[in-house]
């Protein structure tokens, strides 16, 4: 294969596409955390790194450690491992090198995000192993990718402060919530294998209860966070946005009919977080305070 197809090839494998779902939560909290101290377009290079690459790293152990799983179910049997496309051994050392790059750009950041790297690794490796022995794995995932607002926060302020976790509990119910709607394809394989799942627990009306409480509990979380950091009409006019794109999502799943669950998982959720990230800048540059911020070009 060439360099272009392997290229290719390993981006398929860990879905790079769906970097859109955490990658802009990750700007916003990075233009947030641009309301109490100064920012830099390095600082934003490397934390872009940085969120690609810890994604790049989970996704490749996900796939590692799934292989087994995903050979056996029908929908995910022609992955890149389970069809023999990718060697272990490949796959390993991508997931090596990804969390290199990943340490590597927490360290140019500052040093307590160098210092937290290996626990946010050590906590998306965790997520693969979950759904072996609990149905809160959709938590556990939506908990892997709250860091991403958690994290640049910490990347541009040195410290851990009250509105990046709001923002965090805001994106941690909303993967919680599509991700047990996607899940919804697999309650039938997930209880014959004995994997855990809220499908494969509460059935798949159930499940649809669920996603939408937690849907629910994400844009309460948001409201939340237009309170704390005093954000305005254009914010809530995307947050009012974003309650209308999950309403259709909801409305594109049914528990008798799952065919539209894949244009529901991505096509609705990427249009979400960009409009999120969109609605809060244009928010901040139009109507908020932006006086005290620096934006300051340097090398990545």
């Amino acid at each position: 294969m060439s360099l272009f197809d392997q290229i290719v090839q390993y981006g398929r494998m860990i879905k790079f596409s769906h970097s859109v779902f955490a990658l802009p939560f990750a700007l916003t909290g990075a233009v947030l955390a641009a309301t109490v101290t100064s920012i830099s377009f390095r600082q934003i290079g490397w934390i872009m790194i940085a969120m690609i690459a810890v994604r790049s790293a989970a996704m490749g152990f996900n796939r590692l450690v799934d292989r087994h799983l995903d050979s056996a179910n029908p929908r995910t049997c022609e992955r890149e491992l389970p069809r023999g496309a990718m060697s272990v051994i490949s796959v390993g050392t991508f997931i090596i090198a990804s969390s290199g790059v990943f340490v590597l750009a927490a360290h140019k950041l500052n040093p307590i995000c160098f210092q937290l790297s290996p626990v946010a690794l050590a906590v998306v490796f965790f997520y693969s192993y979950t759904k072996r022995f609990t149905w809160g794995s959709h938590l556990v995932l939506g908990l892997c990718l709250s860091l991403a607002p958690l994290g640049a926060w910490v990347a541009i302020t040195g410290r851990i402060d009250f509105p990046p976790l709001v923002l965090g509990f805001a994106v941690l119910f909303w993967v919680a919530g599509f991700d047990v709607l996607y899940a919804c394809q697999d309650q039938d394989f997930d209880r014959t294998i004995g994997l855990h799942s809220i499908p494969a627990r509460f059935g798949l009306v159930g499940a649809l209860n669920v996603a939408r409480m937690f849907h629910g509990l994400a844009v309460g979380f948001m409201l939340v966070l237009a309170y704390v950091m005093e954000l305005n009409l254009l914010y809530m006019a995307g947050v009012g946005v974003i309650t209308v794109l999950l309403f259709f999502e909801h409305r594109m799943v049914r528990a008798d009919d799952l065919t539209k669950v894949n244009t529901a998982f991505l096509t609705m959720n990427s249009v979400v977080s960009v409009v999120y990230f969109l609605f809060t800048v244009a928010d901040l540059l139009l109507l908020g305070e932006w006086s005290n911020i620096q934006l300051m070009t340097g090398k990545l």
